[in-house]
């Protein structure tokens, strides 16, 4: 069954690709203890599409992931690529959590990254909004190697996490990890400087029907990936990938996109561009989608 809902805006606009500005704070996440109230903030929406029939859509094949550090000419796509591994934990914590339960919960999973090997990125918040699934917490996680992920699942210090700061207040969560590529540089494989430091996260979870992996399933994913490398003014950077577990069919492949700010969200997922991809590479071919952001805000001054 295909799940779709509205997102913010139910018009299609078109996107400018050269002239939209984001405008939003950047601040550094260095510090883990909360201090002011409701400092994460979120929201969710599921995937729509344009009722429109423009399904003529179609553009040349670029490389396999989009970074934009720096606004460039679309066309130097020459460039040294470096394998990541990218991990997605979504929450669904108790109705009762109390804000310091959830302080205590967001706090613990951030700093995992100081405890452990393999983990060169994180970004975590709150769901703001409901969702068929239910997750109110995304979580987001970089690893340089497979192999560093495997060692995760086994670390002590995750199990304890888990076990003493995330079960207790939590009644289910789903992982989900995918291989990718970025561009062989320190700020975009750490994702590290100043444009990282704020934006929006979107994670997306689709789940396509089996007859079209490796296919159709295929072709849809650089259609969507090929959309985010026209708008740098919009997207810092986005990966995607098949599922590392393909035994879990829940979902088969994940993006993670991170964009400039909410507005830059906003135009991006309500544009007829976005919608036409989405109308006539993926609604025929999907058993159902999940797309998951939060904002990246600051979360205090104090170290733990």
């Amino acid at each position: 069954m295909q799940i779709l809902a509205q997102i913010f805006s139910p018009c299609t606009l078109p996107l400018n690709r050269h002239g939209t500005s984001s405008k939003t704070l950047a601040f550094s996440r260095t510090t883990l203890r909360l201090k002011t109230k409701k400092s994460w903030s979120c929201g969710v929406s599921l995937f729509v599409y344009s009722r429109g029939n423009m399904c003529h859509w179609a553009k040349k094949v670029k490389p396999a992931v989009v970074s934009a550090i720096e606004e460039r000419n679309v066309g130097t796509d020459a460039q040294r690529k470096r394998k990541v591994v990218e991990h997605i934990c979504l929450i669904k914590a108790k109705e009762d959590l109390s804000e310091e339960q959830e302080k205590d919960m967001l706090d613990y999973l951030y700093t995992m990254q100081y405890q452990m090997r393999g983990i060169i990125s994180i970004s975590l918040g709150r769901i703001s909004d409901e969702n068929p699934e239910q997750y109110t917490h995304a979580i987001f996680m970089r690893f340089q190697t497979k192999e560093d992920l495997a060692k995760f699942y086994e670390n002590p210090s995750y199990k304890g996490v888990l076990k003493k700061h995330v079960m207790p207040y939590c009644h289910g969560f789903i992982n989900f990890d995918y291989e990718s590529e970025v561009e062989d540089d320190m700020l975009p494989i750490f994702r590290k400087g100043e444009e990282f430091n704020y934006g929006v996260e979107l994670m997306l979870l689709v789940a396509f029907i089996r007859s079209s992996l490796g296919g159709p399933a295929e072709d849809a994913m650089t259609s969507l990936e090929n959309l985010t490398m026209e708008f740098p003014s919009l997207i810092v950077q986005a990966t995607k990938g098949p599922s590392l577990n393909m035994s879990n069919m829940e979902y088969t492949h994940g993006v993670v996109i991170r964009f400039r700010s909410l507005e830059a969200y906003k135009i991006f997922m309500s544009s007829s561009e976005y919608n036409t991809v989405w109308k006539c590479k993926f609604k025929h071919i999907i058993q159902k989608a999940l797309s998951v952001y939060f904002s990246v805000d600051p979360i205090g001054t104090e170290l733990m």
